[in-house]
């Protein structure tokens, strides 16, 4: 018997993909919204194909306030956006939101 590949719903575009494939959020315990590249850390889950298309469509849908039950600010989909950008550029320097605030 094959082994099940596990799936999940984009909540951008809607459509249902390989889990590995997407790219998933999380609200940490603490309330912090991240990017959570490894598919393993702890908090509420959400998941995204790797396009910033789907990323601006959830923001437009409201998507991630439903997914983590608060109200989601825009800077967060801007730190998202860029950090969706490094994933493509691994290693390319650019630092966002809080690093990028501490570097001064």
């Amino acid at each position: 018997m094959p082994k099940k590949i596990p799936m999940r719903q984009c909540i951008g575009c809607g459509e249902m993909k390989e889990k590995k494939s997407l790219v998933r959020i999380i609200r940490s315990p603490e309330g912090a919204i991240s990017l959570d590249r490894t598919g393993r850390a702890n908090g509420r889950g959400a998941y995204l194909c790797g396009d910033v298309r789907c990323l601006r469509l959830a923001e437009k849908k409201k998507a991630l306030n439903r997914a983590f039950g608060m109200a989601i600010p825009p800077e967060i989909y801007r730190e998202l956006e860029a950090a969706f950008g490094d994933g493509a550029d691994a290693g390319n320097g650019t630092r966002t939101g809080k690093e990028a605030s501490d570097a001064g």
